[in-house]
């Protein structure tokens, strides 16, 4: 991961999409982005379900600032739709909902930074050079101690997943999100009577009788976890 120390060179950027339901935070925000970025084109969606519209009917934005607080999402999850949808965008979350723990998450599935909702438009023009330019953007009150001394964060994972395999982890992390077993095979590139086969075994390992048993258990570890604001748990747990 790479954090920028010295100024960097704005990019051109000609697309974006700002995906925020408040509308004076997203038009002060388009405000701020029509400085920066000359004759930009920029659409502005209200939720995720219209963000996903705008880029079926054709629009495909270089760049996305994105708010994880949508009315027709719950958790990381209408990130991961989103991404799924634009894999080449430079994806900003600026948001008011904040965790080290959140924001690792997100960066781990593909974002490019986050910001707070209260950071200045100087800022976000910087953070934009930054990521534009190919780099990561964490502020340094959201990054982990091996990621503020410059060395590549190990991902953080709970003592009762750390009893799985990383490939159950990764499993037990979708059941979480509510996933059927044909999507975990897709998303995972697995059979799906692999996927059964490491469910059962995580079952067995987790002392659990059924995939319910097994959400209730970890969802119940880690909002425990302290540290976590609760609504930043929540979204972690989705």
């Amino acid at each position: 991961m790479k954090h920028a120390t010295s100024p960097v060179a704005q990019e051109a950027v000609s697309r974006i999409l700002i995906v925020d339901d408040h509308p004076l935070y997203s038009d002060a925000l388009e405000a701020a982005l029509d400085l920066i970025y000359a004759d930009c084109d920029i659409h502005k969606a209200s939720s995720l379900g219209a963000a996903l519209d705008i880029i079926a009917n054709g629009f495909s934005p270089e760049l996305v600032m994105f708010d994880l607080k949508l009315p027709d999402v719950s958790g990381i999850s209408g990130f991961d739709k989103l991404r799924a949808q634009i894999p080449g965008a430079h994806i900003l979350v600026i948001s008011s909902l904040a965790s080290v723990d959140l924001v690792q998450s997100l960066i781990r599935q593909g974002a490019s930074g986050f910001l707070p909702k209260d950071a200045s438009a100087t800022k976000l023009k910087a953070v934009l050079a930054e990521i534009t330019a190919g780099h990561i953007y964490v502020p340094e009150d959201y990054r982990i101690q091996g990621d503020r001394e410059g060395c590549a964060p190990a991902e953080k994972v709970h003592p009762i997943l750390q009893e799985l395999t990383p490939q159950q982890q990764k499993i037990m992390k979708l059941i979480c999100r509510g996933k059927p077993n044909k999507q975990i095979a897709y998303e995972l590139s697995l059979a799906e009577a692999t996927v059964k086969a490491h469910i059962t075994a995580l079952l067995r390992r987790l002392g659990a009788r059924n995939r319910t048993q097994a959400v209730v258990m970890v969802e119940g570890a880690i909002a425990a976890q302290p540290g976590l604001e609760p609504e930043a748990r929540a979204f972690l747990n989705n």
